[in-house]
């Protein structure tokens, strides 16, 4: 059964190009980025997979009047297995992120071109969101259609997610799945399934992400009383009050949270001072106001609530201080259970990408967030694997045609594997 499940993925280079293409086509920007949503990627793919043979089809549309058709559209393809119990997931996601400056590509972004890269790794897509996250929505198609087209029944249910709105912090998508089933849709994620999330990597497929750390994005705004530069005794300056709490959270915060963790990479907390809002358009004027962000990405042994209660107390010290007054929003703040190493779907994972591509892979935690946090949170055992680039977002971005077919194998294997 394996050589047959090889042997359909080694040809499927049409299928491959022709569902890269096709999507490619139809830009799937969310509203939040000046887009339409994804409403025509969804609608073609739902058609062109129903066509190859892959018709058991449901839709969970999240109400949104700012996109095409007021929805953003969560696709969900399921491939009966000879076990219902523990069932794979594989989740990608339709939207995309805009091109970005055109000059920086050399070709449209909307039309797939093919292209060697002179590297001896086969040939290249390229175009935007032919990686991200297409690369594992096409290999993920293609490991089932191996399946489907041949009546090869998988070992346990296979789930293919394909899921709105994960660029610009999942609301729309998997957040808003797993807080609606149950009531506006029906429960989808159980306990004891897998859930492989090909929407990171490396080139080698060495690494299966298992952890992220906590995300807090803060936005400080400090209210003073503005003044003329010359007589800053009749003001408050509230850019100097801001500052001195930029600085303290940074060096504070620091040495409050100092733990190193080699699973990650930096090992440990970072508190980044980041954006910095103008405030008075003029040097000869103290502000009265004044506001900026930090990104702070902490290790999962810390609760956020513990760093939240360490910023309101040096806060509260810079308003005493300056007599300022000083709040905060946060436009995110995530905490992140992790994966166990020792989970089944990270011991079957790694034994079946030794086998494709012959190498030993080992666990990593991220800074960054991805849709792995909302569904270990939820309790279910998630992993990010990918072999790839890593040239999301970038202008040219680009895929191997050969690591969607690589791809494509291990995740045919974990359908199939008996466990």
């Amino acid at each position: 059964m394996k050589e047959q499940v090889f042997n359909f993925i080694d040809k499927s280079f049409p299928l491959v190009v022709e569902l890269e293409t096709e999507l490619t086509k139809r830009p799937a920007i969310s509203p939040d980025s000046g887009g339409e949503g994804e409403l025509d990627k969804c609608l073609y793919l739902e058609g062109w997979l129903r066509a190859q043979g892959i018709t058991q089809l449901e839709r969970h549309d999240a109400p949104d009047k700012r996109a095409k058709g007021g929805v953003r559209p969560n696709l969900i393809a399921t491939i009966p297995g000879k076990a219902d119990t523990k069932r794979l997931w594989i989740m990608s996601h339709i939207d995309v992120v805009p091109p970005g400056e055109q000059s920086l590509w050399k070709s449209d972004p909307w039309t797939v071109i093919q292209a060697d890269g002179g590297d001896g790794r086969g040939l290249r897509l390229i175009g935007r969101g032919v990686e991200d996250n297409q690369q594992g929505l096409t290999a993920s198609v293609v490991a089932a259609l191996a399946l489907v087209k041949q009546g090869i029944v998988p070992a346990h249910t296979v789930k293919l997610l394909f899921a709105a709105d994960e660029e610009n912090g999942s609301a729309y998508g998997i957040d808003w799945l797993i807080k609606n089933q149950g009531t506006a849709i029906p429960e989808l994620f159980r306990k004891d399934d897998m859930i492989l999330i090909p929407d990171g990597g490396d080139p080698k497929g060495e690494t299966i992400e298992i952890a992220e750390k906590n995300l807090i994005w803060a936005r400080f705004s400090t209210i003073g009383a503005q003044a003329h530069g010359s007589r800053p005794d009749q003001g408050i300056n509230a850019h100097l009050a801001g500052a001195e709490l930029a600085v303290r959270l940074h060096e504070e915060l620091t040495r409050k949270f100092p733990d190193h963790d080699p699973l990650f990479e930096p090992d440990y907390s970072t508190f980044q001072p980041t954006k910095k809002e103008a405030n008075v358009p003029n040097i000869n004027t103290i502000p009265g106001d004044d506001v900026f962000c930090m990104d702070m990405r902490v290790l999962p042994r810390y609760p956020a609530k513990t760093v939240l209660a360490e910023i309101d107390r040096i806060k509260a010290e810079i308003e005493a201080k300056h007599g300022v007054k000083i709040s905060y929003t946060l436009p995110q703040c995530q905490e992140s259970k992790p994966t166990s190493p020792d989970a089944p779907l990270v011991k079957l994972l790694s034994k079946i990408v030794k086998e494709v591509y012959q190498v030993e892979t080992r666990p990593i935690g991220i800074g960054g967030g991805t849709v792995g946090a909302f569904l270990r949170n939820a309790g279910s055992d998630s992993v990010v694997w990918s072999r790839m680039d890593d040239t999301a977002h970038q202008p040219n971005e680009y895929t191997l045609v050969n690591n969607i077919l690589g791809d494509a194998k291990v995740m045919a294997l974990l359908m199939t594997e008996e466990r």
